[in-house]
């Protein structure tokens, strides 16, 4: 299947062209989402933080939200803020500018007020959207794409048939050049040795093991032990017994060809191939890391459903047994439920999967797009001060 999409000014591609109204704040998330309304062919992600951080978490929001921007769905950028937080508009665009798209900034302070910031923000907004319109796909390469993979809401079948089915995409994916980026360090401990083992180098697999353990030990320092908080209580409600159970199905979605690099959060990543990026669990903020560091598109697997969705990249959901995808058929795009009804194997899931996929780049809308779902959180690793 050919590809089309959109060259950014990086060399990067994007399989969609939204202008992002980016608040570098929560307290401008109100604002953003009244410029929108104005505009609705603009997008906005929410933001849960922005202020009372300490350094180290200062550090990794600048580094994520300037991401999020430069991701290659996103021709144009309007940063909007309050004005007094710890990443100004004025900084954001600054470090988005790198990425050599259209990038303004306004804040509530400067602008006089929520009425003006609006009045001002839907202008640029507007502006943005039409020279985005003169933007036009262009054949690309698969090896244009990094998919993003993320699992939530899991059951025992998830491992089986969904993560497995994914596992077989990727391969197809990588065999043709381009790249997948994994996390949720959390779901890889237990399953840390079996990754390490399929590390292109022992340098690699080294940092593998030392990315897990170093999440483990973060962990200990609040009290908590993994081994005793996971899998949490939907999962063993669904049926899921132990942590290195819930691992050993996580990792499956990367595929069997080796892991070429090992990432920090939101970090874009400089290789080609399987990735392990350093992220939380949780599924807004270890998206929200693997978009920032570049995936256009993103494959969840579930188990038991989730309309999970983030408005700048696609969302496909991919569910693990057919009782849970007819439950959830409005959120969700592909049952691998057929490998346990005996109607496909896990190659051909895959090779669909991977077809969707390609469909989903050239412009085919999932379902989690349709719903307008929109989630993001940024990851803290320390406190709110």
């Amino acid at each position: 299947m050919e590809l089309s999409g959109y060259r950014r000014p990086d060399g990067r591609v994007g399989f969609r062209n939204h202008v992002l109204v980016l608040p570098t704040v929560a307290c401008a998330n109100g604002v953003v989402a009244a410029i929108c309304r104005k505009v609705p062919e603009a997008v906005m992600l929410p933001m849960d933080s922005g202020c009372g951080m300490l350094r180290e978490d200062q550090i990794v929001f600048a580094r994520t939200l300037t991401n999020l921007a430069g991701n290659p769905n996103v021709a144009a950028i309007l940063c909007v803020g309050l004005g007094c937080e710890a990443f100004k508009p004025e900084q954001a665009k600054a470090a988005i500018e790198r990425f050599g798209k259209p990038v303004e900034a306004i804040t509530m302070h400067s602008a006089g007020g929520y009425a003006a910031t609006v009045e001002k923000g839907t202008r640029i907004a507007r502006e943005l959207i039409s020279a985005a319109s003169h933007v036009l796909r262009e054949p690309v390469a698969v090896s244009d794409l990094i998919l993003g993979l993320n699992c939530g809401a899991s059951d025992p079948a998830s491992g089986l048939t969904a993560n497995q089915a994914l596992g077989a995409a990727v391969d197809l994916l990588v065999d043709a050049g381009g790249s997948a980026v994994i996390g949720e360090t959390t779901e890889c401990v237990g399953a840390e040795e079996e990754m390490a083992s399929n590390a292109v180098s022992p340098q690699v697999a080294q940092r593998i093991l030392d990315t897990v353990h170093r999440f483990e030990h973060h962990v200990k320092m609040y009290g908590a032990d993994l081994s005793t908080g996971e899998p949490n209580q939907g999962n063993m409600e669904a049926g899921l017994t132990t942590l290195e159970e819930k691992s050993l199905g996580c990792i499956r979605k990367i595929g069997s060809r080796p892991i070429v690099d090992v990432i920090e959060y939101a970090d874009i990543p400089d290789k080609k191939g399987p990735i392990l990026m350093d992220s939380p669990s949780y599924d807004a903020p270890s998206v929200t890391g693997i978009v920032a560091g570049g995936a256009q598109v993103v494959v969840f697997t579930t188990g038991l459903g989730t309309p999970f969705g983030m408005s700048i990249v696609p969302v496909i959901k991919v569910m693990s047994n057919t009782p849970a995808f007819q439950r959830m058929e409005d959120t969700a795009d592909l049952n691998a439920g057929t490998i346990l009804d005996g109607k496909e194997t896990i190659a051909e899931t895959g090779r669909r999967l991977y077809d969707l996929v390609l469909e989903v780049a050239n412009g085919r809308t999932t379902k989690a797009e349709e719903l307008g779902e929109n989630q993001c959180q940024i990851w803290r690793t320390t406190l709110t001060l």
